[in-house]
């Protein structure tokens, strides 16, 4: 939640409206909460192999928009 605080947070994109800055940080929360989480607390049994791969493009993206945002943080303090 820090890193993507719509206000200061180190991967938040200043140049963004504000709603969309707090719809990342609601969507980062939500996948963590959805889909990293229940496994740290219970083994979670994945029985169909097409919501493995969805569980893991979404995963994909969310990496891309994180790192995207952190060279670009990067490139303004320069």
């Amino acid at each position: 939640m820090k890193a993507f605080n719509p206000e200061n947070g180190l991967l938040t994109d200043p140049d963004e409206v504000p709603a969309e800055r707090e719809s990342l940080l609601q969507l980062f929360m939500g996948a963590i909460g959805r889909f990293k989480n229940p496994a740290n607390h219970r083994e979670v049994n994945i029985a169909n192999p097409a919501e493995a791969v969805e569980m893991l493009q979404l995963a994909g993206l969310l990496m891309r928009l994180a790192s995207a945002r952190g060279t670009s943080r990067r490139g303004r303090e320069s």
